[in-house]
């Protein structure tokens, strides 16, 4: 697993993934709210993809979340690209909204990154609008884009985020 600096914004702060932090992420990860989007967590999460860089979000010293984020690091297709959830108990109130904006600040203007993206389930309306807010927009439908632990198949909405679209609020 890659680390990554701390990153602050208003309300939230992103820290790389502690052992501390383990225990309260896979509770969120395993909440109704979040599962149906992420599935249950495998046994070696968080941790187990090993390109990706994985940050607890912490709001007033909290977990309230889960980011990670990797880079397609091709010249030809160099991008970056990322995941997210907060726990129900933080959710709609821009939390994630605002973590997005620090991670996509950091990506763009640390790590160069002229383009961001990201995949969510297209029947995902709170992910999808909280992604608008950063600055992201739809360019696609991925069909039958992802296999749920049901078995079922569920399209997945491409959007990215060009450097000069992040909104910076």
């Amino acid at each position: 697993m890659r680390t990554g600096p701390e990153l602050d914004g208003p309300r939230v702060r992103l820290v790389p993934v502690a052992p501390a932090h383990v225990e309260a992420l896979r509770a969120l990860h395993r909440t109704p709210e979040v599962r149906r989007w992420w599935q249950e967590p495998s046994p070696g999460w968080p941790g187990d993809e090993p390109d990706a860089v994985h940050y607890s979000i912490l709001v007033g010293g909290e977990v309230a979340g889960f980011i990670q984020w990797q880079a397609e690091e091709e010249p030809m297709y160099r991008c970056a690209s990322y995941d997210i959830f907060v726990g129900p108990a933080f959710a709609g109130q821009g939390l994630g909204t605002e973590a997005g904006r620090v991670l996509c600040a950091h990506l763009v203007d640390d790590h160069g990154h002229h383009r961001i993206q990201i995949d969510p389930d297209v029947d995902n309306a709170a992910a999808i609008a909280s992604y608008r807010k950063v600055g992201f927009q739809p360019v696609g439908v991925l069909r039958r884009y992802a296999r749920y632990d049901d078995g079922t198949y569920h399209d997945g909405l491409m959007m990215d985020l060009l450097a000069e679209e992040l909104v910076r609020q």
